[in-house]
């Protein structure tokens, strides 16, 4: 039993050591920082790594991205990631200490859209052959259009998601799309059943899930391929698959319990809402999108405006007090407004003329008031102009007084 724990301890400290010592031995010559506009050529065998730095967060970059471009030729190359260049190496070094699959070494990318306000960093690995010469180069996009449109999708399904799941058509949509998805788990199924049995099936067992993967991550590579060269039997089975579904949908015909249409609504909205928050990298600022957009569909505008006016019912405004041109613009324009008041008045058929014209004293005057003329008459106009004459001067005569009384 001691012998066991010797040597488990042995074999620990062992990995340790070989752990640490893979952290440690990071060639500064390898590490290459690069930056949005900068093009990195490299002629050196072995693993090199392509850092970029973490940017600072605001919110006029709420859709930035940055995307690395590598140039090569050949197809023998290995990618690694991770958040600093020692993790890269060691995910290098674990990968030529062991046997073991390497999920981003099959993508074999040569475009890496990368997150802005993250450092990341993407090892190149291709052994020694003549002539190597790639480069690593970085362009950025301050406005992502397949980012705003994928925010403004998420926006569109959480704000309409009860139109959405009362419209028969909606549901004629997903059911024939659902349709056609079920279709091809049916399909892969069935080719599933014929694989045949015995040691094979073991094998295939004991490798599924690698098979599984790498298959249909060439089906998914290959996909335009396959699309272009066997168009018409697609088309044919889409076409098919969609008929079928249609006619499903129509025999059970479109969800009428509420409840249903409920669950539906907040699974759209729910959808809506990761659409948002994954829309951008920046994702504080989309997941304050999602709380906003939250309130203003559970507390309208409406709402807010009836907050304020109680607001200012409870606290109201100090008013200001008006100065002398103040006042009389002010008096002027109300004056002229509650004339034209009057004159819509009269005009409209819930004035009685016939009453009106009873209680004036002079209903020619404001017959010629209603055509468009003055409703002051010349001798009031006269009055007028002579008061204000007489204001002005005894205001000049009081100005005078006072400057003569400054003087002594």
């Amino acid at each position: 039993m001691k012998t066991t724990i010797r040597i488990l301890t042995i074999i620990f400290l062992l990995l340790t050591i070989q752990n640490l010592s893979a952290r440690c031995a990071v060639p500064t010559d390898s590490v290459h920082h690069i930056e949005p506009g900068k093009i990195i050529v490299n002629d050196k065998p072995g693993l090199q790594v392509f850092c970029h730095k973490a940017k600072s967060k605001y919110l006029l970059y709420i859709w930035k991205t940055i995307t690395m471009n590598l140039d090569i030729k050949r197809d023998t190359y290995d990618l690694y990631d991770g958040k600093t260049p020692q993790e890269v190496f060691e995910k290098h070094s674990n990968n030529q200490g062991f046997w073991r699959f390497n999920f981003f070494n099959t993508k074999k990318q040569k475009s890496f859209q990368l997150d802005p306000f993250q450092t990341t960093c993407i090892g190149v690995y291709i052994s020694e052959y003549e002539g190597l010469r790639y480069t690593m180069s970085m362009t950025q996009t301050r406005a992502d259009i397949w980012k705003i449109l994928m925010a403004v999708i998420g926006i569109v399904l959480f704000w309409f998601a009860k139109r959405l799941s009362h419209n028969p058509l909606f549901y004629y949509l997903c059911g024939i799309s659902l349709g056609v998805t079920a279709s091809c788990m049916i399909l892969i199924y069935f080719a599933g059943k014929l694989f045949p049995r015995g040691k094979f099936m073991y094998l295939m067992l004991a490798t599924g899930w690698t098979m599984s993967f790498y298959v249909a991550q060439m089906l998914w590579e290959n996909t335009q391929f396959i699309l272009l060269q066997y168009r018409d039997y697609v088309m044919w089975y889409i076409l098919i698959t969609s008929v079928i579904s249609f006619l499903i949908c129509y025999r059970f015909g479109p969800v009428t319990n509420a409840r249903t249409k409920q669950i539906i609504q907040w699974f759209l909205q729910g959808l809506g809402l990761i659409s948002i928050y994954y829309s951008s990298y920046f994702y504080e600022a989309s997941f304050l999108s999602c709380v906003v957009l939250v309130l203003l569909y559970n507390f309208p505008i409406a709402v807010i405006y009836k907050g304020k006016r109680y607001w200012r019912n409870m606290f109201p405004e100090r008013r200001k007090l008006l100065t002398d041109d103040q006042y009389r613009k002010e008096a002027i324009q109300e004056t002229n407004k509650a004339l034209q008041d009057l004159q819509h008045y009269c005009c409209s058929p819930e004035c009685n003329p016939w009453k009106t014209i009873l209680k004036l004293k002079d209903p020619i005057r404001f017959a010629k008031f209603m055509e468009g003329d003055s409703h002051l008459s010349e001798e009031e106009l006269k009055e007028h102009d002579a008061e204000i004459t007489r204001i002005i001067e005894d205001y000049e005569y009081t100005d005078d007084d006072d400057d003569d009384d400054d003087s002594f």
